[in-house]
């Protein structure tokens, strides 16, 4: 304000000078130019340049020998306007997005189990293959059971029926298999490795069905042990050296299933999260383990997340969601957008796929590469709309897909057969590892879309500069397009039903 009663200022792009009549005034039409200046996003673009830079291509490619394979490399041109008809990727290393937390799977009984039954050579093969960063593809991220899942040869808790004080509490059960596989895939992977626990039932006598199996509810007089059970179990792993990074609250909370099941409306998992879980934690000094919230389909994800979101005393404990990808169990598609929904309706949660597999295991298709497929297409469209973060579920099963105490056999990445003592490792193991083997902790998303539906691409920009462009070939040709990057072009042909990495 000047000596002539006269207020101006800048704004954006906008010079405001407004005659001030009352100081209420002043203070309106300075709040309505804020908004009319900053309301909008604004993108920043930072310079890329290719000059100088080598892309070097890996692919994977059915009906071939190629996995991983390092088949080119490309250099860029100058070529200012895509001619109609060209295919192309356009990548824009300018544009970022949200930060990349890891890709791993998840560590069950069963994968345990499977793993003690190994030779050393071949556990010795194993944990490389999946986390070591030279070795294998690389993996950072896991998820692990409390207590017993379906893939478990058999239903136990940590305690005793009845003892709702938890004075029974103990993993003994646990350090037999499965912390000593978790111990070397850490080790394996350098030291770290980010790891999140879900439950998929409290102890029976917790619940109003008196059973860990076929659903039933945690009761209301049970809320604040079970609370208390999560804090046992973390401090419980944290004292064999396991860190505990986060975990969700329940896993898939709207499925009754004939293995261990709990059901939670959305309603009953805000109240116990923002008045037991939550608080429990904090007490405990645990409040630094991220919460994941629903753990289930994409299908009912937006009215899961509406409801305790919507809670700020909820909203306040939780890091993020997770999902699952079986909403197309009955034959329907997979429901990508509403994952993309929830990233626009709440960005500064995070979203993390917490489980995903191949089910109706059969032997025979080990190596049917729709399987692979079906990774390849999920992981491009959950990281396109938002995703920091994607877990597959068991990292390893015996050849008849198991064990599992209830016979829901599965496929998994790699198999170890119990007879022969091999290793089998399944397409999806390599359309895995052309994102984890290359993304790196810490990158950052970057905008990446092709010019024709037979493409699907994603690209991440790692934190030393580097770029990772992911390209999967849906259709039955092969297809030559141009990796656009600006004004400079390099050219690359990808195989009929192929998965590619460029890294530049």
């Amino acid at each position: 304000q000047n000596s002539n009663n006269v207020a101006s200022g800048w704004c954006g792009r906008n010079i405001y000078m407004v005659r001030i009549m009352k100081k209420t005034a002043f203070v309106i039409i300075c709040l309505l130019a804020s908004v009319s200046a900053f309301g909008q996003k604004r993108t920043t673009v930072r310079p890329f340049s290719t000059t100088g830079k080598t892309v070097t291509v890996y692919t994977s490619a059915d009906n071939t020998k190629l996995r991983l394979t390092e088949t080119d490399k490309l250099k860029f041109v100058e070529k200012r306007q895509p001619t109609e008809g060209e295919v192309s990727i356009f990548v824009n290393p300018g544009k970022t997005n949200q930060t990349f937390l890891g890709i791993g799977g998840a560590i069950t009984d069963s994968s345990a189990e499977v793993f003690a039954k190994l030779s050393p050579a071949k556990q010795q093969e194993f944990l490389q293959a999946y986390f070591s960063k030279t070795k294998g593809i690389g993996y950072t991220l896991a998820r692990t059971n409390i207590h017993s899942c379906d893939f478990s040869s058999g239903s136990y808790t940590y305690v005793d029926e009845g003892d709702k004080h938890l004075n029974s509490f103990s993993i003994d059960h646990d350090k037999q298999f499965r912390i000593p596989l978790i111990k070397r895939a850490m080790e394996t992977a350098g030291g770290k490795l980010t790891l999140y626990a879900s439950p998929w039932s409290p102890p029976a006598f917790m619940k109003s069905n008196n059973d860990m199996l076929k659903g039933g509810k945690l009761m209301p007089g049970f809320y604040q042990p079970w609370a208390n059970y999560f804090v046992k179990f973390i401090k419980a792993y944290e004292k064999e050296g396991i860190p505990i990074w986060g975990l969700t609250i329940q896993n898939e909370p709207m499925a009754t299933q004939r293995w261990e099941s709990c059901i939670f409306t959305a309603e009953e998992e805000r109240d116990f999260l923002k008045n037991n879980l939550g608080p429990t934690l904090a007490r405990a000094g645990l409040d630094d383990k991220k919460i994941i919230i629903w753990d289930h389909n994409r299908d009912l994800i937006t009215q899961r997340v509406d409801t305790i979101l919507g809670d700020p005393q909820a909203a306040k404990y939780v890091w993020g969601i997770g999902y699952h990808w079986y909403e197309n169990w009955s034959g329907g598609t997979q429901m990508f957008d509403n994952v993309g929904v929830v990233h626009e309706t709440y960005p500064n949660k995070n979203l993390i796929f917490t489980e995903g597999t191949v089910e109706a295991f059969n032997p025979a298709e080990y190596q049917r590469w729709a399987n692979g497929e079906r990774y390849g297409r999920s992981m491009i469209q959950d990281f396109n709309n938002g995703t920091v973060g994607w877990t597959d579920w068991n990292i390893l099963l015996d050849e008849t897909g198991g064990p599992n105490h209830v016979g829901n056999f599965c496929f998994s990445p790699i198999h170890g057969d119990t007879k022969t003592g091999e290793l089998i490792y399944t397409p999806s193991y390599y359309f895995i590892g052309h994102f984890s083997k290359f993304i790196k902790v810490g990158a950052k998303r970057v905008n990446s879309v092709a010019s024709r539906s037979q493409l699907m691409t994603t690209s991440f920009e790692n934190p030393d500069g580097k770029v990772v462009t992911v390209v999967m070939n849906q259709s039955d040709k092969e297809v030559k397009y141009n990796l656009s990057i600006g004004t400079q072009v390099a050219e690359a042909t990808i195989l009929p039903h192929a998965i590619q990495t460029l890294v530049f």
